[in-house]
């Protein structure tokens, strides 16, 4: 046994005297390097070397050994160590779990924020929407004159974008004429939808119009599908029932029967979903590279040139204030109330249309439903309607078809397998 150790002994001095660098200076010994072998190449009967890695040359220091930099091995040292360190480094990688998506936040963390901004633009466009019905019916009543309040309307919206590109509060958009002419149509659209709403509004009630506007997702249903290909399930559909029924419901005490205010209502819901529809295909379109406020911004614009051609031809000037005093009409309080209701209709609008850019339009139309059983209750509370059991119970239907509807929304059919 002692011959064996001294065998070891002289061996591992011959080992490190042989593997030492030229190019390195003499070491006291305790400072010596000591590299590690291969097993296939030293001797490995009963004897240790001080390894300090697998095939990395290391520096003897207090605490331990201690690898020597990579700048300073000889050649052909270390190879074994840096393939050894390469593959641990791939198992450590592929035995580690993948990160979250979404920086590891939760599922449902990353919607809670989308939610409320819905539904902050959700509130501010009910509460912009009852006070231009209020407002729009208080001046429908003063002067009937529903072209001339539309291009009024449209007038107030131009000055508000107007103001906005000056003010560089949006980018201005660049069109060409191309783009300018696929949104013609869409503009007369909306003109029309407006027209025959302010129609409604000036021969029945509110309640009335906004009775016959809840038909409106039947509408965004049918259009989606011819136009968006979007097929609504079954159960979807008939969920749309109890909205429209309980819409009815709330507001039968209201009820002031007009063939014309019918017709308009009805022609209004047909115009103003087939602008919802096309505009949101125009907002898929990558090519037309539009914002959901510059689409709206062009469409009242360019809806303002072809309404005022329209009013003088068919109501002629009936806004002027030597018509207003003959009419004896408040000169002062009437234009203040059309000011408020031009302002609402504008702000509310475009609210809707940015809406309209983050959701479906048939939930657009639904949570236009629901918009419409608040104004209903807010304009009998201003007009102080009476209210009957019918109201109350309309009320609950239509909220729990709401909820029905935004249940079987978020249950998504399964993907079949291939």
């Amino acid at each position: 046994m002692q011959s064996m150790a001294a065998s070891c002994s002289s061996s591992s001095r011959a080992w490190t005297a042989a593997r030492r660098s030229p190019s390195l200076p003499s070491l006291p010994s305790s400072r010596r390097v000591a590299f590690s072998s291969s097993p296939s190449s030293l001797p490995s009967q009963g004897c240790r070397w001080p390894v300090a890695g697998a095939g990395a040359p290391a520096i003897p220091l207090r605490g331990g050994l201690r690898p020597l930099p990579a700048h300073l091995f000889p050649a052909g040292v270390g190879r074994v160590g840096a393939s050894a360190a390469r593959t641990r480094t791939a198992a450590a990688l592929t035995a580690a779990p993948p990160a979250e998506e979404g920086g590891g936040k939760p599922e449902g963390a990353a919607g809670i924020p989308r939610t409320l901004q819905l539904g902050a633009m959700i509130l501010v466009w009910y509460t912009l929407n009852i006070y231009f019905n209020i407002y729009n019916k208080l001046v429908l009543k003063a002067v009937p004159f529903p072209y001339t309040i539309t291009t009024f309307q449209f007038a107030s919206g131009s000055f508000f974008i107007t103001l906005m590109w000056l003010l560089n509060l949006h980018p201005k958009p660049r069109l060409s004429l191309r783009q300018y002419a696929k949104l013609l149509p869409l503009a007369l659209i909306h003109m029309l939808g407006n027209i025959f709403t302010n129609m409604s509004l000036g021969k029945v009630a509110v309640s009335f119009t906004h009775t016959i506007k809840a038909m409106e997702p039947f509408f965004s249903v049918l259009l989606s599908v011819l136009f968006l290909g979007e097929t609504p399930s079954l159960l979807v559909l008939g969920s749309l029932a109890p909205i429209v029924g309980g819409v009815v419901l709330a507001s039968m005490t209201e009820v002031s029967f007009n063939w014309i205010g019918f017709w308009s209502a009805m022609a209004s819901n047909l115009t103003n979903q087939s602008r919802n529809v096309f505009s949101k295909k125009l907002l898929a379109d990558k090519e037309d590279s539009l914002d959901d406020i510059n689409l709206f911004s062009i469409m009242t614009v360019m809806a303002f040139l072809l309404s005022a051609p329209l009013m003088l031809s068919i109501e002629g000037i009936k806004f002027s204030p030597s018509y207003l005093q003959s009419a004896g009409v408040n000169v002062k309080d009437l234009c203040v109330k059309a000011a408020l209701a031009g302002t609402c209709f504008h702000f509310y609008q475009q609210v809707s249309y940015s809406l309209l850019a983050r959701i479906s339009p048939v939930t657009h139309s639904v949570t236009n439903s629901l918009k419409r059983l608040v104004v209903i209750v807010a304009s009998v509370l201003f007009f102080r309607t009476p209210i009957s059991p019918i109201n109350a119970l309309g009320t609950g239907v239509a909220l729990a078809g709401v909820f029905l509807y935004s249940q079987l929304k978020k249950t998504k059919p399964k993907a079949k397998a291939a």
